[in-house]
């Protein structure tokens, strides 16, 4: 079997860089991080597993960018900039936001103004060379579709005029754009630099980044502007199938994520290099990659473009085995996770077997049969990844106090819970105590946070990926207890 982290029986806290604390509107690569990291370590922790990293756009999902191999310019760390003299004190005080929650509508307002500053102070040369001749390949399109992109006031590609739509056509325009794009190239590098700090510092102290490959990218975005050939798209440009999931109890119109749907036999054609290409910029960024919605390489569930609903989809077969045959061989090293959690049939059991990857068993989801994968007591082997909840369930304080009569009776059937012991807290050593080679806990578990921590609301489009972390967090009180019970799971 592969070796799939490096390690064997440990445990991680799953928090979101956004979430951490800051003085300037949202999570960022300075000092919150490094404190971040410290505070892992005094706790016991293996793994920090962030979201993804990407910029978001409409909606702020990190699961719907504009730019798949891109970083978020949100987190590149004003304090940073002040240090390397491309920001005044002045003006690090008028980007400060101090409100409970993220605004990325602040954010949008102001973080790019304050970039500007930071870029016109910028000198390009030395290391900023070198960073964009090593990062050419996706560097140069990002730049050029940012630039274009404010030319014609953010509006969504498909909507501009041919000379810019088709990307073909649009390259002739670098020269004209050069000083445009080398903004935006200027913000890539201080999102790398600032990010490999963070990850040499995880690593000098033995803290593994367990980050996140969202399956789809968006339909606006430079992935599918600069690589139409890569997607299922008409002569026009536009998606003829876009992605989604079927109705089910929760959701009768089922879940339209409107996501363009790749070319799997063209892409076989090429060996999968825009995967491969995808993978390994991961592997730049993250050291185990946890790729979102697996079962979507077995097969997916998709609609025809413009439906209102996901109603009129259906089933198709998905790239399976040969995709991860050839990523494989590319990248020997490379470090999987995959999310299997959801509608789970016997070609997505059958992947997960032929790549070996471990899979995720979600305890929120375990209480309902004797039988339940989810279960420990039925785990087959080690490798897997326990979780009590994710970025997309409830948190578990709130799913705790709110389970329903036949759940709780089977939570108290499977879990030892001692008097007077807080339930999430009966999960987490319930988690920590299992046979899977990785505990993974959101820190809002930890914190026995209610639903005004949840990151998100699979469906809604409103109050999501906004919950921040206050200072105080970061107290010896919580780090003695995530301690306590990392030692209680023998997980140290």
């Amino acid at each position: 079997m592969k070796d799939n982290f490096g390690f064997k029986h440990k445990a991680g806290v799953f928090c979101a860089v956004s979430m951490l604390p800051s003085k300037y509107g949202i999570g960022a690569f300075g000092k919150e991080c490094y404190d971040f990291i410290d505070f892992l370590v005094a706790s016991g922790q293996k793994v920090w597993q962030v979201l993804p990293l990407n910029p978001t756009a409409y909606g702020d999902s990190p699961y719907q960018s504009p730019a798949s191999f891109a970083g978020n310019p949100y987190f590149i760390d004003p304090v940073l900039l002040y240090k390397d003299g491309l920001l005044t004190r002045e003006e690090l005080k008028e980007f400060e936001f101090s409100g409970d929650k993220i605004n990325y509508g602040w954010l949008f307002e102001n973080r790019y103004k304050m970039l500007t500053k930071a870029y016109g102070r910028f000198e390009k040369v030395g290391l900023y060379v070198d960073y964009c001749k090593k990062n050419k390949d996706w560097l140069d399109d990002y730049a050029l579709f940012m630039a274009l992109k404010v030319t014609h006031n953010y509006s969504s590609w498909n909507t501009w005029e041919d000379d810019f739509k088709f990307y073909e056509n649009a390259k002739k325009y670098k020269k004209q754009f050069a000083d445009e794009m080398d903004f935006w190239k200027f913000i890539q590098f201080k999102f790398e630099s600032q990010w490999q700090d963070v990850l040499n510092y995880a690593h000098k102290n033995g803290i593994v980044v367990l980050g996140d490959m969202p399956i789809y990218v968006s339909l606006d975005s430079v992935d599918v502007w600069a690589s139409p050939q890569e997607f299922l798209l008409d002569e026009n440009l536009s998606p003829t199938l876009v992605a989604g999931c079927p109705p089910d109890g929760f959701s009768p119109d089922g879940q339209l994520w409107g996501n363009p749907i790749y070319d799997w036999q063209k892409m076989q054609t090429t060996g999968f290099k825009w995967w491969i290409n995808r993978f390994k910029r991961a592997t730049k960024l993250y050291d185990i990659v946890r790729i979102d919605h697996f079962r979507g390489f077995a097969g997916y569930y998709a609609v025809p473009y413009g439906e209102k609903t996901a109603r009129n989809g259906k089933w198709y077969d998905g790239v399976s085995y040969p995709l991860f045959e050839a990523i494989d061989k590319a990248l020997p090293k490379l470090k999987v996770v995959a999310e299997d959690l959801g509608f789970i049939t016997q070609d997505v059991i059958d992947l997960m077997e032929k790549t070996q990857y471990p899979g995720m068993k979600m305890l929120q989801f375990a209480f309902y049969d004797a039988d339940a994968a989810y279960l420990p007591k039925n785990y087959k082997n080690s490798n897997c990844v326990v979780y009590t909840g994710t970025h997309d369930s409830d948190a578990t304080q709130f799913w705790a106090e709110n389970m329903y009569e036949d759940t709780r009776a089977k939570f108290y059937q499977e879990v030892p819970v001692k008097k007077g012991q807080p339930l999430v807290d009966a999960l987490i050593l319930f988690a920590h105590k299992s046979i899977a080679n990785l505990s993974m806990v959101p820190l809002i578990d930890y914190m026995r946070l209610g639903n005004e921590a949840r990151m998100n609301v699979p469906s809604t489009s409103e109050n999501n990926w906004t919950f921040r972390l206050k200072k105080s967090y970061n107290s010896k009180r919580l780090v003695n207890h995530i301690l306590s019970l990392t030692k209680q799971g023998e997980r140290l």
